[in-house]
């Protein structure tokens, strides 16, 4: 396992090494001698949203927790704005970095006013601009300030909390979004309007993603590129329309199930 140096104060915020935001240089990882990721190597481009897509165990997750610090590489280089995330001082990385995943991980005893302005509190915002940035981001994931400020998340249905989860990891105006297959457990319904409102989200706000997802056809719908991961190895990376003319046999597999 990698050994941690010593943090670099600093936020990600004005991608000073350029216009790549996350870069994978050969990144290995072990788990009792398995190896979950093998010699992977890619690109996040700015104001791109990558999708690391494949089956279960696949080592996409293992992936996504490299980029905020959640792990680290057995072998090689996770570098966010530049920095190898060994280098981060990992609570300013971690709050510089939006996050959602599966189960959303609202605070239950804190509203959901509360649950958005975390992040903004912790770094000492105002409170007028707590209030405000609160106010702003339920309205843009679609839920009436006056009607959910004060909810708890037992009170929200799965996709309000989603859509919670969402306006918490915009709160802090982080320059880069982690997605752990957020919308897996939703009604398809309720799936698709969310994937609406992602799209809308990413082409106005033009932050930087990486989404995992098991679904191809969300991977096409939402990813500027797709990245296929299988058995711990980078198989395809490449637009969404090559995707689909992919000729490996997991490639094809996932494209048999359109």
């Amino acid at each position: 396992m990698a050994v941690r140096r010593k943090p670099v104060e600093g936020a990600l915020t004005d991608f000073a090494a350029g216009q790549t935001v996350v870069e994978f240089r050969n990144v290995c990882y072990r788990v009792n001698g398995n190896l979950i990721l093998d010699h992977v190597s890619f690109t996040v481009p700015r104001r791109q949203t990558l999708v690391l897509l494949g089956r279960s165990g696949s080592g996409k997750t293992t992936a996504l927790k490299m980029v905020n610090g959640l792990l680290f590489p057995s072998a090689g280089q996770v570098l966010v704005d530049g920095r190898p995330t060994i280098e981060w001082d990992l609570i300013q990385l971690r709050r510089s970095i939006g996050y959602v995943i599966q189960e959303v991980g609202l605070f239950p005893h804190f509203k959901v006013g509360e649950n958005v302005g975390l992040v903004p509190r912790l770094e000492e915002w105002p409170s007028d601009r707590i209030q405000q940035r609160t106010t702003e981001l339920l309205r843009q994931v679609g839920l009436e300030p006056a009607e959910f400020l004060d909810r708890y998340p037992r009170q929200l249905s799965g996709g309000q909390r989603q859509r919670v989860g969402v306006a918490r990891a915009l709160a802090a105006e982080p320059q880069l979004l982690l997605f752990d297959e957020p919308f897996g457990a939703l009604d398809p319904v309720t799936r698709v309007e969310l994937q609406d409102q992602f799209l809308e989200l990413r082409d106005r706000l033009r932050k930087t993603s990486i989404f995992v997802t098991h679904d191809v056809r969300e991977a096409l719908r939402l990813g500027t590129e797709v990245a296929l991961l299988h058995r711990g190895k980078l198989e395809v990376l490449t637009t969404p329309a090559e995707f689909v003319n992919s000729s490996g046999e997991e490639a094809r597999a996932f494209l048999s199930t359109l």
